[in-house]
C-alpha cells in the first residue's frame, strides 16, 4: 500500500505497523461533508423507488413464497462477485433434486450458505438487532462447511489481512485494513453509529455503513458477502422494505470494477459523493427493476389462475402455482412437502395438470426422480421475460 495514494482528505489515518507495512484505519462515522444538491435529488429518486417497491411487495399475492426466489437471486449474485459461478437455475435444480440425486459442488454450497445466512438473519431480527454479535453469527452460517471453513467462521480476525491481486503481500497490497486492535475499536464505533439516533437519511446511513464495514474488513474471508447481507437486513430492520426484495448485488456485479474503485476512492481521498451517488443509483435502479419483476410475476399468476380456474382442484392448483413463484424448479416430492399434500399421488396429479396447462415442463427425461420447470416464472425472476408491458 503506497502512502502517497492517501490524501489529507482521506477519512481516516495511515498506520505504520511494527512490521513496517502500512494499514488504513477509517475514522468513525459520520463524515463531515456538505451534501451537494445533486446528491439530494438522487436520494429522493432512490427513496421513491424503494417506497414503490415496498408498496408493491406488501400487496403481492403469496409474498411468503415469492420472497424465496428473491433471496436466492441475491445469494447467487452476491456470491458471483466473489467468483462463485453457480446460476439461479442450478441452485433451484439442486434444491429440487436434493443431495442424494445431485452432487453438491463447492460453488452451490457457498450460495446455499448465503441463503441460510440471510434467512437466519431475518428470523434473528425479531430478537436481536443488527449488531456485532449478529454479524458474527451471520459469518458463521455463511462459512459453515464451505471453502472458507478454515478461516475462523463466526470470529473476527486475529491477524492482518489485505486486498490485492494474486501474489500481493502486505507491502504490495492495494489496500490493508486496520490492524486487529484498531479493527475492534472501529467495529465498536460502527455498531454505535448503526444504533445511534441520526438526522441523516436512512439510505445515506446505509451507504456509509456499507463502506465502513468493507473498509474495516473484520473477517479473514467472506467480508463482501457479509457486507451485502447487512444491506438486506438493515433495509428490513429499518422498515424500508417488508421483505428482502432489493438485491443490490446485481448492480454491484454489473459494475464490479466501479464498485471497488468507488470504495477505494473513499479511503484514499474521501470521495464520499462519488460512492454515495453510485450506491443510491444502485438502490434506485434495482428497486425499479424489482418492481417490474414483481409485476411480471403477478401477471403470470393471474394468467395461470385463469387457465386452471375450472374444476374441483382449481384452488389447490393455484396454491401450487404460488409455490412455484418461490421454487420454479420442483420435484413431485417437493410439491408434496410444500403443499402439505396428503400423499405423493395427489401431488403428482397436481403437477401433471400443470404440465397439461403448459405451466410446468418435465426437464430430466427420466422415468423416476423427475424434475419440472416453470420456464416463464424462472425467466421473470431472472429478468429475462420480455413479453409483458409493465408500468412503473
Amino acid at each position: 500500500m503506497n502512502p502517497s495514494d492517501y490524501l489529507a482528505t482521506a477519512p481516516g489515518q495511515l498506520i505504520r505497523t511494527p512490521r513496517g507495512y502500512w494499514a488504513f484505519d477509517p475514522a468513525p462515522l459520520p463524515p463531515g461533508m456538505v451534501w451537494p444538491s445533486g446528491l439530494v435529488s438522487l436520494l429522493s429518486e432512490a427513496e421513491r423507488a424503494l417506497a414503490r417497491l415496498s408498496e408493491v411487495g406488501r400487496v403481492f399475492p403469496a409474498p411468503h413464497v415469492m420472497i424465496r426466489a428473491f433471496v436466492r437471486q441475491e445469494a447467487v449474485l452476491s456470491s458471483r462477485i466473489e467468483g462463485t459461478r453457480t446460476t439461479l437455475e442450478q441452485l433451484f435444480t439442486y434444491e429440487a433434486a436434493r443431495v442424494s440425486l445431485l452432487e453438491q459442488t463447492a460453488d452451490t454450497r457457498d450460495v446455499q450458505n448465503y441463503v441460510l445466512a440471510l434467512d437466519y438473519g431475518l428470523e434473528r431480527l425479531s430478537s436481536l438487532p443488527v449488531s456485532l454479535r449478529l454479524i458474527r453469527e451471520l459469518h458463521e452460517k455463511l462459512m459453515a462447511g464451505a471453502r472458507g471453513e478454515f478461516w475462523t467462521p463466526g470470529e473476527f480476525r486475529r491477524s492482518q489481512n489485505w486486498l490485492g491481486p494474486p501474489g500481493s503481500t502486505l507491502e504490495t497490497a492495494l489496500y490493508v485494513p486496520p490492524p486487529v486492535d484498531e479493527m475492534h475499536a472501529a467495529l465498536d464505533q460502527l455498531e454505535k453509529f448503526i444504533h445511534a439516533p441520526s438526522d441523516l437519511p436512512l439510505l445515506i446511513r446505509l451507504g456509509l455503513i456499507h463502506y465502513q464495514f468493507e473498509a474495516i474488513h473484520p473477517f479473514l474471508d467472506g467480508n463482501g458477502r457479509v457486507g451485502r447481507l447487512l444491506i438486506a437486513l438493515l433495509l428490513c430492520e429499518w422498515g424500508l422494505l417488508p421483505q428482502p426484495l432489493l438485491y443490490l448485488s446485481a448492480f454491484f456485479e454489473a459494475n464490479r470494477l466501479e464498485y471497488y474503485d468507488r470504495l477505494l476512492a473513499v479511503s484514499r481521498s474521501g470521495e464520499w459523493e462519488g460512492w454515495l451517488r453510485f450506491f443510491l443509483t444502485g438502490v434506485r435502479d434495482q428497486a425499479r427493476e424489482a418492481v417490474v419483476r414483481l409485476h411480471k410475476l403477478e401477471m403470470l399468476r393471474g394468467r395461470y389462475a385463469r387457465q386452471v380456474q375450472t374444476g374441483r382442484t382449481a384452488e389447490r392448483l393455484l396454491q401450487v402455482i404460488d409455490f412455484l413463484l418461490g421454487a420454479p424448479i420442483v420435484s413431485v416430492r417437493q410439491v408434496q412437502a410444500g403443499m402439505e399434500a396428503s400423499d405423493y399421488k395427489t401431488a403428482r396429479r397436481y403437477v401433471e395438470k400443470l404440465v397439461q396447462h403448459g405451466i410446468l415442463r418435465e426437464v430430466t427425461g427420466k422415468g423416476r426422480h423427475r424434475l419440472y420447470r416453470a420456464d416463464e416464472i424462472l425467466q421473470a425472476i431472472e429478468g429475462q421475460l420480455e413479453n409483458f408491458d409493465t408500468v412503473l
